[in-house]
């Protein structure tokens, strides 16, 4: 049967959306009159209303529900605003709904969206027995289903937010429309609606901003201190500035745009500037927040500790040089103690000052050698009575040390006995082999320097020969045979060879040459142990001792390859440049034996004539404490002698010695000031001057 209603001017039906906004949807009005009816939902707001009564609420349902109960139709009462639902309201609605034939009761909430579609479904199942019961859950129960239910879909539609919008500057229209075919975005939208989905993109973008503001804050902030120490360095300039009258002296600064950006509108991060990724320049109203002002004082204070740090070393090295205690040699453990006060220890660390007395101490001990050597000289005829292998016998070392005793400069060395042993040593051997290498002004002898000016302007007069010479595919290519016994060969091979590239390359003075070694241990004689073979002329030799018997077995190879090339048309081996070099024996401390093998090292270079190093040069050592340097300088010394033989030969033949016009003999003082190119350019400048082949390095035609 039709049941008349009363609904004039009604919407069948809205949304959440519609309210507020009717007139933009499409309207459909209940009718006004009779129509078919199935079923009844008798709603009760249990919430606390203004001006209104809940019993009298409750008669007007009660009486209501007279009226359906004549249709026969279902009726499932529903518990409105539940969300703000009085508990005695809700208690009361309870028992009206058991007075009347145990109605069915569902508590809901339109705002929070809850057990809403269970009160229909209910209504349904009511209407239509064939469908399955519906279960009625309480309010609170379902409104926990429900959060839970809409706080994974806000995940999930967050998860999908921050995976699509990766920019600060996106728009919802955009985005929205990206995200429509997400069911992702379609539950959320569900559950909460779009403007709570708006919501949250907003949050997400601004939280985007807000990193993307702090990322620039902390890119400039890093470079402030750059900034301030190019503009500013001068503490004099800016040591009673504050942070607000340093920002105008910065303006003053040539560099000031360099380094910073003036903007029109502030702050900065509110302006387009955070995203001009190219202009990278500091925001200069970004000086008056309190990080950079704590930045400012951070420099001013670096300043002041640097020149603390600088007044601490200058009354440092004053105290090294004024303190009598401070002996050439005396080790840093025996001198803290009577320079070192509790201001060195608060501004320096240890290690810094132990640096300054290392160089303090290699300048005085520099000075003291020379004051030695000239001690040396002025006692010269101490050293003619020597044997003529100028070796001196135990006795004679103590006759020398006894006049020498009572000297000033004798005694400065005594903490470095062994240094001033070994240059009485080179002393004597100067006196009976006067070469550049035993020179004691060594590498700045005359004969030295002389070599390398005639050398030097010979390159220069004759590019021809020069480029003719480098167009040989061998120039870049350096042959290097290392003599050493038990291993000591190979591992130098190996240390040297850890300083090359992967190709066995390695640069002398800017340039790349390629490295070829060859280690030898054994009987020279032997074709496997051979200096030379006919893929390998060598260019020269390191030999390495660490013992007599190491000594014997360079000696004993260096005589076995000459005799073996003796006659030669090519006899390299007699000309080829030899570096002897001592190798301290692992865990070996004891000074007496490195004292004697030094001795006995000196005395072999003498003999063959070739350069000696020892472990009392800085750096020498072996394994991993071998000297770059120490190497470099020996390569490069093998270069310019390959070199000058190239060029020596390349030019004139023995018969060209007939032809010398002027024979000049020169003699100075080795460390005198007067300089040998006053005497030597006017005669080196000339056009028809060159090398001579057979003689002398220091000789030309």
């Amino acid at each position: 049967a039709a049941t008349k209603l009363a609904s004039a001017e009604k919407l069948m039906y809205f949304c959440t959306d519609q309210l507020g906004l009717e007139q933009d949807f499409e309207q459909k009005q209940m009718p006004d009159g009779k129509l078919l009816v199935d079923g009844f939902l008798l709603c009760v707001d249990v919430s606390r209303g203004m001006n209104r009564n809940f019993d009298d609420q409750l008669k007007f349902v009660s009486n209501l529900y007279n009226q359906l109960a004549k249709t026969k139709k279902p009726i499932v009462v529903v518990l409105t605003k539940c969300d703000e639902g009085v508990e005695r309201y809700i208690r009361d609605a309870h028992t009206f709904a058991l007075s009347k034939k145990n109605l069915q009761v569902v508590e809901t909430s339109a705002r929070s969206n809850v057990n809403v579609d269970l009160a229909f479904s209910t209504l349904v199942q009511l209407i239509d027995k064939s469908r399955g019961k519906t279960k009625i859950i309480p309010y609170f129960e379902a409104l926990k289903q429900q959060s839970q239910q809409i706080a994974a879909a806000k995940d999930k539609y967050e998860w999908l937010v921050g995976r699509i919008v990766k920019n600060h500057n996106e728009t919802w229209l955009n985005v929205s429309r990206k995200m429509q075919s997400s069911p992702e975005y379609q539950d959320y939208v569900y559950l909460e609606g779009t403007q709570k989905a708006k919501k949250l993109f907003l949050q997400h973008v601004h939280r985007l901003k807000q990193e993307h503001i702090e990322r620039r804050r902390k890119m400039y902030l890093a470079a402030l201190p750059q900034a301030l120490e190019a503009l500013i360095p001068d503490l004099e300039e800016i040591d009673h500035l504050s942070c607000v009258k340093a920002e105008k002296l910065l303006e003053t600064k040539p560099d000031f745009l360099k380094w910073f950006v003036v903007l029109e509108e502030t702050p900065w991060d509110a302006t387009s500037h955070i995203d001009n990724m190219e202009n990278e320049r500091i925001p200069f109203d970004l000086l008056e927040t309190q990080p950079a002002e704590q930045l400012y004082e951070a420099h001013l204070e670096k300043l002041r500790n640097e020149r603390k740090r600088a007044e601490m070393r200058r009354a440092f090295k004053e105290n090294l040089e004024t303190s009598p205690f401070i002996t050439p040699g005396k080790p840093w453990e025996e001198a803290r103690s009577f320079i070192m006060n509790e201001d060195f220890y608060m501004w320096l660390e240890e290690s810094i000052y132990m640096d300054i007395y290392s160089k303090h101490q290699k300048q005085i001990i520099e000075k003291a050698k020379e004051e030695f050597q000239e001690l040396l000289l002025e006692y010269s005829e101490l050293f003619y009575e020597l044997e003529l292998d100028a070796k001196p016998s135990k006795e004679k070392m103590g006759v020398i040390q006894d006049v020498l005793g009572e000297e000033q400069r004798f005694k400065a060395l005594q903490k470095l006995q062994a240094e001033r042993d070994a240059l009485i040593l080179k002393h004597i051997h100067f006196v009976y082999h006067p070469t550049k290498e035993t020179c004691p002004s060594c590498p700045l002898c005359v004969d030295s320097k002389i070599e390398q000016l005639i050398n030097s302007r010979f390159i220069r007069a004759s590019e021809r020969n020069q480029k003719n010479f480098l167009a040989d595919p061998n120039v870049d290519r350096l042959n290097l045979v290392i003599l050493g016994k038990d291993g000591l060969a190979r591992e130098l091979a190996n240390e040297i060879r850890a300083l090359c590239t992967n190709d066995d390359k390695y640069v002398i003075e800017g340039k790349m040459y390629e490295l070829s070694l060859r280690p030898i241990e054994g009987n020279v004689r032997l074709p496997v142990n051979s200096f030379q073979t006919p893929t390998f002329q060598p260019h020269g030799c390191l030999c390495l001792y660490n013992s007599k018997e190491s000594l014997s077995y360079v000696v004993e190879s260096i005589e076995k390859s000459r005799e073996s090339t003796m006659g030669r048309r090519e006899n390299h081996s007699v000309h080829l440049p030899l570096t002897l070099i001592l190798v301290n024996k692992r865990g070996d401390t004891s000074g007496e034996t490195l004292h004697s093998l030094i001795q006995q090292g000196q005395q072999i270079a003498s003999k063959l004539q070739c350069v000696f190093l020892d472990p009392a040069s800085t750096g020498i050592g072996y394994g991993r404490n071998i000297n770059e340097k120490q190497i470099s300088q020996v390569l490069k010394g093998l270069l310019d002698s390959k070199r000058n033989l190239n060029l020596v030969s390349s030019t004139s033949s023995i018969k060209d010695l007939a032809d010398v016009d002027l024979r000049i003999v020169m003699c100075l003082m080795c460390g005198d000031p007067f300089n040998a190119d006053d005497i030597l350019l006017p005669i080196l400048q000339s056009q028809t001057y060159r090398p001579s082949p057979c003689a002398a390095s220091s000789s030309v035609l």
